[in-house]
């Protein structure tokens, strides 16, 4: 046995037990139904940039309380083809849709991407979700004492109207989606790949929202926000915890079909590797995870970047014809 090996056998045993509640799928699907009754009221302007090779447009669309998101859709012009796979892009906390030059690798392999910027966040993107009370530090912790209002269940259901934007685009084929990000964004991507059935293939690094419980004791990354509350209303910690369990990943991933390549790095405090596996080991479809024993929350970077684009190519080869 080799020294990965050794270290992480325990890792793939972890499977702490589910806090999912009976009504789960219940409020995922009244979610989603809610979601899916706001039409999109989507828009696409082209801008002019200097790689004059691609089409870059700055887009938006209605979340379900019709706040608009904004973010990038990069059409590959250059290889002059009716359809496209679309690479959708969900980005970590506090960051942002980012740059178009920052996806130029996706569009070189073919993909069309979106990019969207989560709300409240870096980004141009507001919100117009109701809020009835305060909440300490950070987004993690806005709305948790309802799982109506609660923070993620906006941005999960704007990362899925982010595939009905693609799918409805008319140079994308909405059998080749593919979900990719990292930290939050990984948690998004899983999340996707749980919630709605369009996705071929997942790319998860780092992965946040997974053991949920374990991530507040720890007051790792952005739930720290939430030990953070819970320390000024110790009454509600029950609650708090029943109303975050709908938003766990591990409650999510016997749902998950799709293909997934994951990574997750052993020095990680932030996401720490044994939380996500308590999502990892309960995918029941074709997965892998890449496992970066000596690297923190940057993950493997471009190594891992190289891992991507080996994959979908192996996976997906018709699709780069």
């Amino acid at each position: 046995m080799g020294y990965l090996e050794d270290v992480t056998k325990e890792l793939f045993n972890y499977k702490p037990e589910l806090t999912r509640q009976e009504d789960f799928d219940q409020f995922w699907k009244e979610t989603i139904s809610e979601a899916r009754a706001v039409p999109l009221n989507s828009s696409r302007q082209k801008l002019t940039y200097p790689i004059e090779q691609v089409s870059v447009y700055e887009i938006s669309f209605d979340g379900m309380d019709t706040t608009p998101v904004y973010g990038w859709y990069i059409v590959p012009d250059f290889m002059q083809k009716e359809k496209y796979p679309c690479l959708i892009h969900y980005h970590g906390f506090n960051g942002s849709r980012g740059e178009p030059s920052e996806f130029m690798h996706w569009v070189l392999m073919g993909f069309a991407v979106v990019s969207i910027d989560c709300r409240e966040q870096g980004g141009r993107t507001g919100s117009r979700a109701p809020s009835s009370w305060g909440y300490s530090m950070n987004l993690a912790s806005k709305g948790l004492r309802s799982k109506y209002e609660y923070y993620y269940r906006y941005q999960y259901m704007d990362c899925m109207k982010a595939i009905d934007f693609a799918c409805a685009q008319p140079e994308v084929d909405p059998k080749r989606i593919v979900v990719e990000g990292g930290s939050q964004g990984g948690a998004l991507t899983m999340a996707m790949a749980a919630l709605d059935d369009r996705p071929a293939a997942a790319l998860a690094d780092v992965p946040s929202n997974s053991n949920l419980v374990r991530r507040i004791e720890g007051e790792h990354g952005a739930f720290a926000a939430v030990a953070d509350y819970l320390r000024h209303h110790p009454e509600e910690l029950d609650l708090v915890m029943n109303e975050l369990s709908y938003f766990d990943t591990m409650n999510m991933a016997s749902r998950i079909t799709c293909k997934v390549l994951a990574s997750v790095a052993l020095k990680d405090e932030t996401c720490p590797p044994e939380m996500y596996f308590a999502t990892y080991n309960r995918i029941a479809g074709e997965k892998e995870i890449n496992i970066y024993p000596f690297n923190a929350h940057e993950g493997g970077g471009a190594i891992q970047t190289e891992a991507k684009l080996k994959s979908l190519k192996q996976w997906f080869p018709e699709w780069f014809l």
